[in-house]
């Protein structure tokens, strides 16, 4: 990125405090800035860093209130943080960009349907009947089975495997080494104690602006749909069992794992290492904390939870810190049983 900030001023409609001619080359954070970077205040905790940061340019809020002197010119805009995100989108849509064509390694199955501007990369296997919308990214190495559909500008980054039949819509990103549509785990106990396979014949659909992180699993349904829904946002690391739906901008950290044909309803946030028992329902707005075992459903909206099993947020945190006193209490215990004892 090089910049005046006159005209990255322009880019996110922010009002100058200083030099607008002042060129920008690199972005960072505010101790590691140098002369030449743009940086960013959002959390009120770091603004003694401002007036210390070696920052060309520092992103503030409009009402920011200096206490001391500044060095930097200052872009004041109303989300500093949002403004912060804008020119990193633009920063790395400079960097990724890819030209249209594909690459004479890539194999092209029969009958696949493919846009305008769309990009193939090296060894890239494209397999019969698969749809490629306008603007689609297929980076090398990545696998479409058979009549799978990759919607407008979406990106599937190298290694990524997407079985038969499965949809990717519009705007999605799929990152490194996921599975999209492998059989969901599904096996029948037989009376000799061996287990059958049950068929898995659904697919796995991505609406829109679905994100999906490196090494994620994603298992097709045994029938129907395993749906992650628009705006939805998937870590490194997630297994989502077949038949779950994650609901709309709901969002999973990593190595969290969703059993089979539970359901999350719209905006839930998931900590890492989380755990879903199967046939759940989970509410709008319900946030589970990092590494709780979520075992019966959560009817209630916008509630909070932590713990295995989980307890509400704040009832689990006494529990804990009761959990912690329980040694002192038990020699408490003890010496009074020792007193009443002895008279």
């Amino acid at each position: 990125m090089k910049a005046t900030v006159q005209e990255i001023a322009l880019m996110i409609g922010a009002e100058i405090e200083g030099n607008p001619d002042l060129t920008i080359d690199n972005i960072s954070g505010l101790e590691q800035a140098g002369p030449s970077c743009l940086s960013f205040l959002a959390n009120p905790k770091y603004e003694p860093l401002v007036y210390s940061t070696q920052a060309g340019a520092i992103l503030v809020r409009t009402d920011f209130a200096a206490k001391d002197v500044i060095s930097a010119t200052l872009l004041r805009v109303s989300d500093p943080y949002l403004a912060f995100t804008q020119i990193l989108e633009i920063v790395q849509s400079s960097m990724r960009q890819v030209h249209p064509g594909i690459h004479p390694t890539a194999v092209i199955g029969e009958q696949v349907t493919i846009g305008e501007q769309v990009h193939i990369g090296a060894y890239a296997v494209i397999s019969d009947g698969v749809t490629l919308a306008p603007h689609a990214v297929i980076h090398p190495f990545v696998y479409l089975g058979p009549g799978v559909s990759v919607g407008q500008k979406s990106v599937i980054h190298a290694h990524v495997t997407v079985y038969q039949s499965c949809i990717i819509g519009n705007d999605c990103i799929v990152h490194a080494a996921t599975v999209i549509g492998a059989d969901g785990f599904g096996f029948a106990p037989q009376p000799d104690g061996t287990y059958k396979k049950i068929p898995q014949l659904g697919i796995v659909e991505l609406e829109d602006n679905v994100e999906v992180g490196a090494n994620t699993c994603l298992d097709r349904a045994t029938m129907g749909k395993t749906v992650i829904k628009q705006g939805a946002k998937l870590d490194n690391l997630v297994q989502i069992a077949h038949n779950v739906t994650v609901g709309e901008s709901s969002v999973v950290a990593a190595q969290s794992g969703i059993s089979g044909s539970t359901t999350l309803g719209k905006g839930v946030m998931v900590g890492g290492q989380a755990g879903f028992v199967g046939h759940l329902s989970i509410a709008d707005g319900t946030k589970v904390d990092a590494q709780s075992g979520v075992n019966k459903s959560i009817p209630v909206p916008n509630q909070a939870f932590r713990g295995s099993p989980i307890q509400p947020f704040r009832q689990q945190l006494k529990s804990e810190l009761l959990f912690r006193k329980l040694v002192d209490m038990e020699s408490r215990i003890r010496e009074l049983e020792t007193q009443l004892a002895a008279k």
